[in-house]
């Protein structure tokens, strides 16, 4: 199965084949400054429109000061910290202390460059437009392998976290960023299987060709195809790995001072501040781009702009905001979890589910393709494949349940303590009762 996806990375339109000119690097740096333009403008108004929301969740007005609406009080508050003085702790390695912030930064722009944001998904076009001879993609880059270098990048970005507690010469920076690699390697692993289910439907690596698979139509989306469980699992992954509530415990305030940024000022704060919030709209765009058809209108024909690659960049920014304006209302919503409840969910929950869905997913399509053979007809070895998976996983969660509850009663005993349940029901307890 694997060879079979490989085999089939090579995208669907490429340039830079026949040699590099200028006009080759003219293209590839416009298109990395109006990525770069449309990024930063992003992570300004997601910062306003977090603020706003949550504001109005909890009844207060929100920034309603600088600029119309309160659109330029993020522009305002990054103009603050430029200015502000730069201070490096006393017992800080100063090389390492000041590279953290750009190893945090750089990865969060380069995971955002292979995610096609425009083009013309409709009547059977592939997305890509031609200007002055060149055909190109409305992406920065378009390799083979594009889902593997977002996940090198988030795998990449953990270090620039880990450096800043590291470096800071303090404790309580150095204990966030330590909570920052153990979670990021729990739900690492649950991000990859969910997205092996993605890839193992569209057969591609390729961002563009994974948008070319699901255009024409809704039920041709990769959330159908894969089932939707890939779809919960990487949304509660994603969110852990963007350390947002209810799983920032690398910025826990009531308990580390303020994460590993702790001994960070002026611009320095400002660049993790930066890499956080590119980091989210990064991240919902790759989940409109994996499952919901990127740039690819609803239904084939729909137009909500101008003909074109417009038209998809207008789907595109409507998907995503949906995403982002999600994120920002579960930041508003979630209290945060215990760090032992982040490590089982990750490790006993959403591993072993995703891992499961995986393997059934292949099974289904190999019944499919007819490989077991066990009647003639595919439709029926797909029925009882799909049954006997079933119960198959049913039997896994019940024997990983059991081990789980013995090993906590295992715990609980060698340490003199017994398990006691948790009580359904309050009674009211009267003044005289109190007395």
């Amino acid at each position: 199965m694997l060879s079979t996806i490989l085999a089939q990375t090579e995208p669907t339109v490429t340039y830079l084949n026949d040699g590099v000119d200028f006009g080759d690097v003219i293209l590839a740096l416009v298109k990395v400054v109006v990525a770069f333009a449309i990024l930063m403008v992003s992570v300004m108004l997601m910062v306003w429109l977090e603020r706003k929301a949550i504001s109005r969740l909890q009844n207060r007005i929100g920034p309603n000061v600088a600029g119309p609406f309160g659109l330029l009080q993020t522009l305002a508050d990054g103009i603050k910290l430029f200015f502000k003085e730069d201070i490096i702790p006393t017992k800080a390695d100063r090389y390492m202390f000041q590279l953290a912030p750009y190893l945090s930064l750089v990865p969060a722009f380069l995971a955002f460059s292979i995610i096609p944001i425009a083009g013309n998904f409709s009547g059977g076009h592939d997305g890509s437009s031609t200007i002055g001879g060149r055909t190109f993609l409305w992406q920065i880059s378009d390799p083979p392998v594009g889902v593997l270098l977002f996940l090198a990048m988030s795998s990449i970005a953990v270090y620039g976290i880990m450096l800043a507690g590291w470096s800071s010469g303090s404790k309580y920076p150095l204990l966030a960023s330590v909570r920052a690699s153990a979670q990021a390697i729990s739900y690492e692993a649950a991000l990859g299987l969910s997205i092996a289910a993605v890839l193992l439907v569209s057969r591609s690596l390729s961002t563009h060709d994974i948008v070319v698979g699901q255009a024409s139509s809704v039920v041709n989306w990769n959330l159908v195809s894969t089932g939707v469980i890939p779809f919960i699992v990487f949304i509660i992954a994603g969110t852990a790995e963007l350390n947002r509530p209810p799983f920032d415990f690398v910025e826990a305030e009531q308990e580390l001072v303020g994460g590993f940024h702790t001994e960070y000022s002026s611009i320095r704060f400002a660049l993790f501040f930066l890499a956080e919030y590119m980091n989210t709209v990064t991240m919902g765009a790759l989940i409109v781009t994996l499952f919901f058809g990127g740039p690819a209108p609803l239904v084939d024909g729909w137009v909500i702009g101008p003909l074109g690659a417009f038209n998809g960049f207008l789907w595109f920014f409507a998907k995503t905001f949906v995403f982002l304006f999600m994120f920002v209302w579960i930041r508003g919503t979630l209290p945060r979890l215990r760090y032992d409840q982040l490590m089982n969910l990750g490790w006993k929950v959403l591993i072993p589910i995703s891992l499961a869905w995986l393997l059934l997913l292949a099974g289904i399509r190999s019944a499919q393709a007819g490989v077991y053979g066990w009647t003639d007809d595919p439709n029926v070895d797909t029925v009882i494949f799909i049954v006997v998976g079933l119960a198959v996983i049913s039997v896994g969660y019940a024997v990983l349940r059991a081990a789980i509850t013995n090993a906590r009663t295992d715990r609980l005993t060698e340490a003199g303590l017994t398990s006691v349940p948790m009580q359904q029901t309050l009674t009211p307890v009267s003044q005289e009762d109190h007395h």
